[in-house]
């Protein structure tokens, strides 16, 4: 059985020398350098002075080469990271440490203080006589804990240097009142000092809770 190939041939366009121009320009960094050969145009290709073009990934230069530029990108065992040391409004309020109040200073503002009591657990604010207080209140087991949870709240707030006042008000009921005396309201170091309480573990302290079979 024959076997028929079909052969296709297209004739190479050629522009009449007129409508060449000398170097036809596509953008700043390429060009077209018409060839007067029979066989049309020559492939595109860049010229030695020419910058660098913008068609996509190029070769690194010798010196790129010789800084192993390629190993700080990729992230490797030689990257150089800057660590930086958070400023204060970036920690947390239990992290931070009280500072000294001026009589001078002006309590925190209502506004202020709504904002700043949801950054606190199991605080509340109120208004004792005009004056914005936080105040806490733990149930516990028996007296025993409320005992131990003084002791614990004592050993935190002296270190902070910014002192609550303590109640039992039952055998198993504390409270707790935060406020600055020296400005007659609220200050950020009750907020601090409230935050560094909430932290105190008190799992063992409260009443265990019943398991129904």
């Amino acid at each position: 059985m024959a076997t028929t190939k079909l052969l296709l041939s297209f004739p190479v366009l050629q522009l009449p020398q007129q409508l060449l121009p000398t170097t036809t320009k596509i953008n700043p960094s390429f060009h077209f350098q018409p060839s007067h050969t029979s066989k049309g145009f020559s492939p595109l290709r860049s010229l030695a002075n020419d910058f660098l073009g913008d068609f996509g990934a190029r070769d690194p230069f010798p010196a790129e080469v010789e800084s192993k530029f390629g190993d700080k990108v990729l992230g490797s065992y030689n990257t150089e990271h800057k660590i930086l040391i958070p400023n204060i409004s970036a920690l947390s309020l239990s992290q931070q440490e009280c500072l000294p109040i001026s009589p001078l200073q002006s309590p925190l503002s209502i506004e202020d203080a709504n904002q700043l009591i949801r950054k606190v657990l199991g605080w509340r604010l109120v208004n004792d006589e005009g004056v914005l207080k936080l105040r806490c209140l733990w149930k516990l087991r028996d007296f025993k804990c409320g005992v131990e949870l003084i002791n614990r709240i004592s050993n935190v707030v002296e270190t902070a240097g910014h002192f609550p006042n303590i109640h039992i008000e039952q055998p198993n009921l504390v409270r707790a009142e935060l406020w600055t005396t020296s400005i007659g309201g609220l200050s950020m170091n009750d907020f601090i000092v409230a935050a560094k309480i909430d932290a105190i573990k008190t799992s063992d302290l409260v009443p265990r809770k019943r398991a129904w079979a």
